[in-house]
């Protein structure tokens, strides 16, 4: 057990351990990996680099007890083994940045995952081809379809689908712990699941989906973000509702520019929640910069901004970085275990009975028939390399 209030922590930081000066043999270090800030390709450009081990293999291979005797998490993470996230408005350019940054920070990219990649499954079919087979509330309900018409069928296919936005974004903001805690190499990602809740709120004050829906969702989302770990850093681009208006107009996507979605009163709501809920929220955490990107601004200045940043001030009992300081390297490589195979388990959590949210549950009858089609649809029998009818061979010998 560790008693933290026998404890006094030194100001002093040796090497890139924040120590805590013990009274009982009890207390312990708080291990807080990296240097005080990130640091460009072009500024670690002729400075001898720090040996560490290459990357893990997470995705062919098991992190367990065995490899973590030898393979501590610790041993590959450095200043810019950070996670980045960048926000904005439709149309801010989010991607384009993140993109830039990841480069320039020698980072891996995540792009925001779509509705639409979700339809196609391990063998590249896509199951929107079965939509004729199904009943109306087992169809398909994608970006286009969500652009076009908001509020089909009152609105509860928009209320499935930016549940289905927050499972995908929560899913690929575990890969993205994983990558870092593997790899040691930081990640830059378009949108997290923690903004993913100003388009719930558009969508309630602007009528597409009732009160329940948000309620229902803010219970989804409190019950499953507890079991991440926040952001280092979020880069939020601000962009006036007028001019996020045009740059829509001006990409003049299939529907898009006379969608309600791209009204003023959705856009406008979309910001405020931004501001009022969002930014004020991670920020209890994550350091925040924020952009007047009404004209695209310069990312090698947002570098320059972030390598300033000195992301080891704060101390044990702050709540800044807290989520990235363990208590020593177990912690980390338990987490590192979690984060990388425990995946469905903690995917769970999104799973809250939708007791009071009746219009989101599909009928019984309806999901019998999806389920029966689905499978039939080639690929979906079993699971990925178990499906002799898509060329899988020696399932016999296979463990999993």
């Amino acid at each position: 057990m560790v008693f933290f209030n026998t404890c006094r922590v030194s100001l002093k930081l040796h090497g890139n351990v924040v120590v805590v000066a013990a009274k009982q043999q009890q207390c312990v270090a708080i291990q807080s990996i990296a240097q005080r800030s990130i640091s460009s390709k072009a500024m670690r450009q002729g400075l001898p680099s720090q040996p560490k081990p290459a990357p893990f293999p997470y995705k062919e291979k098991r992190y367990n007890f065995l490899r973590a005797l030898f393979d501590p998490t610790t041993s590959r993470l450095d200043e810019n083994s950070k996670l980045i996230i960048v926000e904005g408005p439709p149309a801010a350019g989010k991607g384009a940045l993140a993109k830039e940054l990841a480069e320039e920070l020698d980072m891996a990219y995540f792009k925001s995952p779509t509705v639409t990649d979700s339809y196609i499954n391990d063998y590249g079919y896509d199951l929107r081809k079965l939509d004729p087979l199904l009943p109306e509330s087992c169809q398909s309900y994608v970006e286009n379809d969500f652009i076009k018409d908001p509020t089909r069928n009152h609105g509860t296919k928009a209320a499935r689908f930016q549940l289905k936005k927050l499972e995908l974004r929560y899913q690929t903001y575990l890969e993205a712990l994983a990558h870092i805690l593997n790899t040691g190499q930081g990640v830059v990602m378009d949108r997290s699941p923690y903004s993913d809740m100003v388009y719930v709120t558009a969508m309630t004050e602007t009528g597409i989906v009732g009160k329940s829906v948000y309620n229902y969702y803010h219970r989804v989302r409190n019950n499953a973000l507890f079991a991440l770990w926040r952001p280092h850093l979020v880069i939020y681009l601000d962009v006036p509702v007028a001019e996020t208006r045009r740059r829509i107009e001006a990409r003049n996507r299939p529907h898009e520019k006379d969608s309600k979605i791209a009204t003023e009163p959705y856009l406008k709501s979309l910001e405020e929640s931004y501001k009022k809920d969002f930014l004020k929220e991670v920020s209890s955490h994550a350091e925040v910069l924020v952009y007047d990107w009404t004209k695209t601004g310069d990312s090698e200045i947002v570098v320059e901004d972030v390598e300033r940043l000195d992301f080891e001030k704060y101390g044990v009992y702050d709540e800044k970085m807290k989520d990235w300081r363990r208590y020593d390297k177990w912690d980390w490589n338990n987490n590192r275990q979690k984060f990388t195979h425990d995946q469905e388990f903690i995917l769970r959590y999104l799973n809250v009975p939708a007791i009071q949210c009746p219009e989101i549950i599909i009928p019984g009858e309806d999901y019998k028939v999806f389920e029966n089609v689905l499978a039939d649809a080639p690929g979906s029998k079993y699971a990925k390399g178990f499906n002799s009818d898509m060329g899988d061979k020696g399932m016999l010998f296979k463990l999993s």
